[in-house]
């Protein structure tokens, strides 16, 4: 990620509120395309869609921040340019999602070797419930698992080993081998994170193919949302820190402007600590509201509730940073790093908020045909905040933030 704001000269924010109310508008046509359940595709069933969301944000992201394409987004293009790179980008990112989620996991590896990500493997093998609207919704929860720890991975290694160890490399090269090394520890996280709990999800329960959760000791829950919202607190600090922060503390770290391997584990072990105590105070937070959590709780009693719950929070703080970062030229941009820091942070944390106030209103019950309340197993607000973020991105990216940065004077 850059973290220089948005444009040079003044920014004109008239236009980046019109520019993100065009964008909310975007989204919600391809909400009631794709996942409304009054819509046409009714893909949100809920892990379905889930899981094709993040597939795309991670397409997206893999494309920018990984393999670094395009290698200046923060530069302002002329229109045409802009369009046509930008619907590249588009393309691509679908494409890398469709090879990646239909051929990669549903047709390779779960036909030749964990069936878990293949429904129609699922259906094959038989057994308790194998039939393929379950067997979809199981091969689902999987991918989207892999999904966030691709993610998790990609955008930390952006933020803290950065071109390392492949600097003095062609563009090429470190992009192909950061997307190699990302892979590598994704997998690795996938495995401990995600993988016991996708043995249990079955009727009958895989006990001999995957490790029993180390977590259900002190998390009280065998689910994997232990993982999913952990991850997503941990991101939290990511991009604040990146977009925010500017890239402190981690930033000071670095020798002759580049990443090295201190940086890059230094800032890995940091936002996870940072994560793990926001995880606990989330907990007390959510310990007063709703009192305490117990095993096999549902809704809002449930532990797994709570910590996916975690995860959302932390979703919408993230998606209002990259809009505050987009569109709002990240202000305040004259003031000492410290105090832009904090006002940002304060900014971002109260947006965060008012998408939550907007998401469990009844206005989104109208506007995006969710289920009333909190704790509704049909319900996932990280599938919306995914896919607004997914769009946001290939503007930002692909785009080059297009109109935005001509109308404010900062393109041809």
């Amino acid at each position: 990620m850059s973290n220089s704001p948005t444009g040079v000269g003044k920014f004109n924010y008239l236009y980046g509120l019109i520019n993100l109310a065009v964008v909310f508008g975007i989204v919600w046509v391809l909400w009631f395309i794709f996942m409304h359940a009054d819509g046409v595709m009714k893909l949100y069933t809920p892990m379905y869609g889930f899981s094709l969301v993040a597939m795309l944000l991670a397409s997206v992201i893999l494309l920018g921040k990984v393999l670094g394409w395009p290698s200046d987004p923060e530069r302002a293009l002329p229109a045409g340019k802009a369009i046509g790179q930008g619907i590249l980008g588009v393309v691509l990112s679908l494409a890398i999602m469709y090879v990646v989620y239909y051929l990669g996991f549903w047709l390779f590896i779960g036909k030749l070797g964990v069936a878990y990500f293949s429904p129609k493997a699922l259906v094959a093998g038989g057994g308790t419930g194998a039939e393929p609207w379950n067997a979809r919704e199981w091969s689902s929860t999987a991918i989207l698992y892999f999904s966030t720890a691709f993610l998790w991975w990609a955008l930390v290694w952006d933020l803290g080993f950065g071109r390392w160890p492949w600097q003095n490399d062609s563009r090429w090269v470190t992009g192909w081998s950061r997307l190699f090394a990302v892979s590598i520890f994704s997998i690795i996280t996938f495995a401990v994170l995600f993988h016991p709990h996708v043995c249990l999800i079955f009727p009958e329960a895989q006990k001999m193919a995957g490790a029993k959760p180390w977590w259900e000791g002190w998390a009280s829950t065998t689910s994997a949302f232990f993982g999913l919202g952990m991850v997503l607190c941990t991101l939290f600090w990511v991009v604040y820190s990146d977009l925010f922060w500017e890239g402190r503390p981690w930033k000071w770290l670095e020798r002759g402007g580049e990443s090295n391997l201190a940086k890059g584990v230094v800032t890995f072990l940091g936002t996870l600590l940072l994560g793990l105590l926001l995880v606990y105070v989330l907990t007390a937070i959510f310990n007063a509201i709703w009192m305490e959590p117990y095993q096999g709780g549902q809704y809002t009693d449930g532990p797994d509730w709570r910590f996916i719950h975690m995860g959302e929070v932390s979703g919408f703080c993230v998606l209002f940073a990259f809009i505050w970062k987009y569109y709002f030229n990240n202000w305040p941009n004259g003031l000492p790093l410290l105090v832009r820091a904090i006002i940002r942070s304060i900014i971002g944390v109260a947006g965060g908020m008012l998408i939550y106030w907007f998401y469990y209103s009844p206005l989104a019950v109208v506007v995006l045909g969710k289920v009333p309340g909190w704790g509704q197993p049909s319900d996932q607000p990280l599938v919306w905040t995914l896919l607004f973020l997914g769009v946001l991105l290939m503007q930002a990216q692909f785009f080059h933030d297009w109109p935005l940065r001509r109308a404010s004077g900062q393109g041809d």
